[in-house]
């Protein structure tokens, strides 16, 4: 690799627009302040979001690439030629960290394969910030994405990751379409046992912020006082 060429920064974004930029280390500010090519989920809501971490940075500098479920496979190298150019790249998520549970992740092995330097930044990720504050097991877990739609093979599912949380001691993470939650909760909490430990964790880092770990039958007495509608959550379980 030349050393005039460009790096693959991993840009982290806020869980949400009504927290403060104070959970960013202002590390992300001098990379988007000094990078002018990324790839991006959305690109109004990417130039939204550098627009307030450098109100000053000239939005017509600006090239985006967009790389979403209706990306063709065959555009992505593309996207790393800048940085043969000589220019940093910046991949940005709509929220949280690049690479987990994020598309961003098939940029990065490209990126290796073109022994292009890739710099991770520090920033705010719903999975690992629900892990911490879960208290299940921090030593092993899994995140398992999202669950099947069919309602009898999301219960097998359910079943499944409850008997590898209890033979292997591992926390089983998933998440769920925000609008589909409350029914998620509904079909754990019927398909558990009810010892089972459950954490729900909503808003992360957001003002609204909700999180919660009980016994399946705790979550019994309360579930109707919940409303998860449209609000991104994580759900995460553990049989001891």
């Amino acid at each position: 690799m030349s050393e005039n060429t460009g790096k693959l920064f991993l840009i982290p974004a806020r869980l949400g627009d009504d927290i403060k930029l104070e959970v960013l280390p202002i590390s992300i500010k001098k990379v988007i302040e000094n990078t002018d090519h990324y790839i991006v989920e959305n690109e109004k809501t990417a130039r939204r979001f550098i627009k307030k971490v450098s109100p000053t940075k000239a939005q017509a500098s600006l090239v985006m690439n967009t790389l979403n479920k209706f990306t063709d496979d065959m555009e992505l190298p593309s996207f790393l030629t800048p940085c043969f150019d000589g220019h940093n790249v910046g991949i940005l998520s709509e929220a949280g960290c690049p690479g987990i549970a994020d598309p961003g992740a098939d940029i990065v092995q490209i990126a290796h394969q073109k022994n292009i330097t890739v710099v991770p930044l520090v920033g705010p990720s719903s999975i690992l910030l629900a892990m911490m504050s879960s208290g299940m097991n921090g030593q092993g877990f899994s995140f398992n994405g999202y669950l099947p739609i069919d309602k009898q093979e999301r219960k097998q599912k359910i079943k499944h990751l409850e008997r590898i949380s209890f033979e292997q001691n591992q926390s089983q993470l998933f998440i769920e379409t925000p609008y589909r939650n409350d029914k998620l909760v509904e079909d754990l909490i019927h398909t558990l046992h009810p010892n089972t430990r459950l954490c729900i964790a909503v808003d992360i880092t957001l003002t609204t912020e909700y999180i919660k770990t009980l016994r399946v039958t705790e979550w019994k007495n309360i579930k109707n006082s919940l409303d998860l509608h449209k609000r991104p959550c994580i759900f995460i379980i553990h049989k001891d």
